[in-house]
């Protein structure tokens, strides 16, 4: 908030409305709520995201992986907006982790290699956890872990304790706030995205007060400036 001509309390209200809004909410409802222009409730909304943006203890007992892919098919948008195909019809990949307690890791990839899953798994997971993925031959070999898998390429979705259901829901709620709220995410800003609604899934079972505490907290001393975030 260093240096905002916005009053404190449009910022409260605006932190209320992203803690209690679990498909996000949009710069168009932020700025017609608060009365304020849609560009500041768009810089105003990624300045909140900040705080959800911050790391933890690594994620420990049972845990599940999974990866997922966002976004319109390459071949739908225009032809200068085409990059070339970076998941299943072009879309940009998210990988997530969730201890079975309902906490969640969760970032954009730029591909889905084996060493990227790997390394996902590595920099959020406690070794010696137990991790449950999907069939895809990048988590093969995983170090350091106890790996179970289950076969979604031949229609197994459940293996006694094997299985990602709870991730699956996690990527239902991410991409009923794309389709429902965002409508569109770009890829530059995919990150901040996915940090809000990881970081609200994780806080879940606390009060509203207490998300919002830990949500200015972590904002504390994290500036992000308008030209910063439109890249000029």
């Amino acid at each position: 908030m260093e240096a905002s001509n916005l009053p404190l309390r449009k910022w409260v209200v605006g932190y209320y409305l992203m803690t209690t809004s679990l498909k996000g909410v949009s710069s168009m409802k932020l700025h017609r709520d608060l009365g304020i222009t849609q560009k500041s409730a768009w810089h105003m909304a990624n300045r909140i995201r900040e705080g959800w943006s911050v790391g933890g203890e690594l994620l420990s007992g049972e845990i599940e992986v999974d990866e997922t892919y966002i976004g319109g098919k390459e071949k739908n948008k225009r032809a200068h907006r085409r990059r070339g195909i970076r998941g299943p019809s072009g879309k940009a990949i998210v990988i997530g982790a969730r201890q079975r307690n309902g906490e969640i890791r969760a970032q954009h990839i730029d591909r889905a290699t084996g060493a990227t899953l790997k390394g996902f798994i590595r920099e959020n997971v406690e070794p010696g956890s137990t991790v449950y993925t999907d069939d895809h031959r990048g988590y093969q070999n995983t170090p350091n872990v106890r790996h179970f898998s289950v076969k979604h390429s031949v229609g197994e979705y459940v293996d006694g304790q094997a299985h990602v259901n709870g991730l699956e829901s996690f990527w239902a709620m991410l991409k009923r706030g794309y389709h429902g709220t965002f409508h569109h995410l770009s890829e530059k800003h995919l990150g901040r995205y996915v940090a809000e609604f990881s970081g609200r899934q994780s806080r879940r079972d606390l009060n509203t007060l207490n998300q919002m505490a830990l949500l200015f907290r972590g904002t504390f001393g994290r500036r992000l400036r308008y030209s910063d975030l439109i890249g000029k």
